[in-house]
């Protein structure tokens, strides 16, 4: 039988991990955020710690002058690159491509749609919102005061910016890179759920 992926790129704040919650719920099948931090240390014997470091972040200022870096291949455990943050990063792709093979789940960030893009079995979404929304959700969170929620989104999203350039030579915001885009402010979260399940079975996603 087929597996079907579903890949979910998001802005911060705007209940990417909430919506992976309710599809893995829905379909009855894993969902992957996180965890895979954990299941790559397990797999490489890397210390979570490092993959943590590197989890949707790029570490120094070398990615201004380099953009597509992840080239699908992996260092060896003998080579002096098997910690660093690009190695990490394909370490990491391979378990999100070997998931991709092995069951139906859904795959939150870490690039997923750019790793998968020859997979054919795979949904890929991006979720955003407007500034005042993301920073509302991010707040109420955490606990943040809205001066600190507008700052940990701004940072955040520069993060996961530069990090999906880096690996993957694209703008990590551009519809091209999807093939549904939700506007979670315009239509709220109950409907974005609805409007995912339609999509989803428009494309032959069943559970």
């Amino acid at each position: 039988m087929a597996k079907n992926v579903i890949t979910i790129s998001r802005k911060y704040g705007s209940l990417g991990r909430d919506m992976g919650v309710a599809l893995s719920e829905i379909y009855g099948i894993e969902y992957y955020d996180k965890d895979l931090i954990k299941i790559a240390s397990e797999e490489t014997g890397i210390h979570e710690s490092l993959f943590g470091k590197a989890d949707e972040k790029i570490n120094g200022s070398f990615f201004i002058k380099r953009s597509g870096a992840y080239k699908g291949t992996v260092e060896p455990p003998t080579s002096a690159d098997y910690t660093s943050d690009k190695n990490i990063f394909s370490l990491q792709a391979e378990i999100i491509k070997r998931l991709a093979e092995r069951e139906s789940c859904i795959i939150i960030g870490r690039c997923a749609s750019y790793v998968l893009k020859d997979f054919d079995n795979v949904c890929n979404i991006f979720l955003y919102g407007s500034e005042e929304f993301c920073v509302d959700n991010i707040a109420k969170r955490y606990a943040l005061t809205t001066k600190e929620a507008e700052k940990l989104s701004e940072q955040v999203t520069k993060q996961r910016s530069q990090y999906y350039k880096y690996y993957t030579g694209r703008e990590w915001m551009d519809a091209d890179n999807y093939d549904l885009c939700i506007d979670m402010s315009r239509i709220g979260f109950d409907k974005a759920v609805e409007l995912m399940k339609s999509y989803l079975a428009i494309v032959g996603f069943k559970k």
